[in-house]
């Protein structure tokens, strides 16, 4: 019964992490979709973030894991310590601002470079995980649905929300992964 509770934990922690991770696709998302997105647009930027954010957390527990090798017991305290930074740069950025918004999403480099700052912090998640080695599978698909997910999302609502609740969406991603990163360290 321990052991299913300890999963249920798991999955739990990275459902919430898939979800703070996907607010700053989400709050970009709504920047963007304030222009005007096609729909057909919006699908291909969400394809494209969702693919990333499997990609870069992979490529980050990959690292986490060798990195976790060489810390020993020390890795939790530096896993909990990078999220707490990834979480406080999130804060900061949503109330200094994005400076995303002259990106063409109509090309493909506009995509690309959307993909990628909207998914790097992901990177920085996945080398905690390495650290913890969550199930790799799961996390990944995980953190790519949510990805994309809410960057179709705020897109779709980029037209009829302002552009506040995206930054005070960055802002939640951001108080998640600092949460946990105090969780990871106590």
């Amino acid at each position: 019964m321990t052991e299913a509770f300890a999963r249920l934990g798991e999955v739990m922690t990275i459902l919430l992490m898939a979800i703070a991770l996907g607010m700053d696709a989400f709050s970009l998302g709504v920047g963007i979709g304030m222009k005007g997105v096609r729909r057909s647009d919006a699908f291909r930027i969400g394809t494209a973030v969702a693919l990333f954010h499997v990609l870069m957390p992979l490529v980050g527990i990959f690292a986490g894991q060798y990195v976790g090798v060489l810390l020993g017991h020390l890795a939790r305290y530096v896993s909990g310590g990078l999220l707490l930074l990834l979480g406080a740069h999130m804060i900061f950025s949503s109330f200094k601002g994005s400076g995303f918004q002259s990106i063409n999403h109509r090309t493909l480099w506009g995509v690309l470079l959307f993909s990628l700052s909207v998914s790097i912090d992901s990177f920085s998640v996945g080398v905690s995980l390495g650290m913890f080695h969550s199930d790799l599978l799961m996390t990944v698909l995980v953190f790519g649905f949510f990805g994309g997910l809410m960057s179709m999302m705020g897109l779709a609502l980029g037209r009829s929300v302002g552009r506040s609740l995206g930054d005070y969406g960055e802002a939640a991603g951001g108080a998640i992964l600092l949460a946990f990163g105090l969780l990871f360290i106590f």
